[in-house]
């Protein structure tokens, strides 16, 4: 099949996108990974805990993949009921290679501040330091380990949102596979932002972006083989690595799946929620038209971004008023 023109971006989007500068990742190469990291801007404490409103404590767990500690970063509201609350799970993006605890987490804390939950965002080790399955098992770890631990923290075990953003989204996927195949805990849901799901990078819309948006099929290729080396792509790479790879998606949690139409992951995502129905699966998918990779973070201030949030937070809100 010819790979045809891409979809159209929405005016505000494009225009937010041609003025985005070094935040587009387009072209890259393993060389630029090291100068990504070191463009990073830290994120303010006052931004972390929302000028006080929240409070922070810093925990740590042992990862299954070494012994290392995991520092999970836990952030309750203040002032609210004593009884326990929901907690959002929050893996990060960056392409497996950059990125830290805080990236993203605003929107996350956003969705927080108006269903009353308790947020916790995991400083999972990068690739291609750490490859696969060293992430993975950092993020399952810290999940375990923080649900242990729920009730002196003041969360309530029965209801653990997972939740991450384009690789953190991936990460999210595999890490719900693997609490489902090895014994838990058991999730209340899984909300997965633009998720990097597909090692094999040879969708029909990661050819057809092909240097468009935010992220492309290059930039896309570089950060799999940093995570997963020279079995990127091939045929013996682990569900747990890359969730698009899972023949059998029952028993996985209500999950909620957005995506944008002018972006890389569009197709793979769109085969994740068909996946997820076909084995019987609770699964919302939304493709915004128009989108890019990551749009609304990139320029939450459009339209198309605003609903894009409205929607992730009332899935959120259904999700935690469901009674058995």
């Amino acid at each position: 099949m010819t790979t045809a023109q891409h979809p159209p971006l929405d005016v505000a989007v494009a225009r937010a996108l041609e003025s985005a500068g070094e935040e587009v990742v387009v072209g890259m190469r393993d060389e630029d990974i090291a100068t990504l990291r070191a463009k990073a801007v830290p994120v303010p404490e006052v931004e972390v805990t929302r000028h006080g409103t929240y409070e922070r404590a810093d925990l740590t767990f042992p990862s299954a993949a070494d012994g290392a500690p995991v520092t999970v970063v836990l952030l309750r509201p203040v002032g609210r009921s004593h009884s326990p609350l929901p907690v959002l799970v929050h893996l990060h993006g960056g392409g497996l290679v950059v990125g830290g605890p805080f990236d993203d987490l605003s929107a996350t804390l956003d969705m927080a501040d108006r269903t009353g939950c308790a947020v916790a965002t995991v400083d999972y080790r990068l690739a291609p330091e750490h490859p696969y399955p060293i992430p993975m098992l950092d993020c399952a770890s810290a999940l375990r380990g923080l649900h242990a631990e729920a009730r002196h923290w003041q969360l309530d075990p029965e209801r653990f949102v997972l939740t991450g953003v384009s690789a953190g989204g991936g990460l999210a996927a595999a890490v719900a596979l693997h609490v489902r195949d090895h014994g838990g805990p058991a999730l209340l849901g899984q909300l997965l932002v633009c998720p990097m799901l597909d090692d094999r990078n040879d969708s029909h819309s990661a050819h057809q972006m092909h240097g468009v948006g935010s992220w492309d099929r290059s930039a896309n290729a570089v950060a799999w083989r940093a995570y997963l080396g020279e079995a990127a792509g091939g045929p013996n790479v682990s569900l747990y690595a890359a969730a698009g790879r899972a023949l059998d998606l029952g028993g996985l949690p209500p999950t909620y799946i957005d995506v944008a139409s002018v972006e890389t992951f569009r197709d793979e995502c769109v085969d994740y929620a068909r996946l997820m129905w076909r084995c019987g699966g609770d699964a919302e998918l939304h493709v915004w038209p128009g989108g890019h990779h990551a749009f609304d973070f990139l320029a939450p201030w459009t339209p198309l971004a605003q609903d894009a949030r409205a929607a992730r937070l009332a899935w959120l809100r259904r999700l935690l008023t469901r009674r058995p």
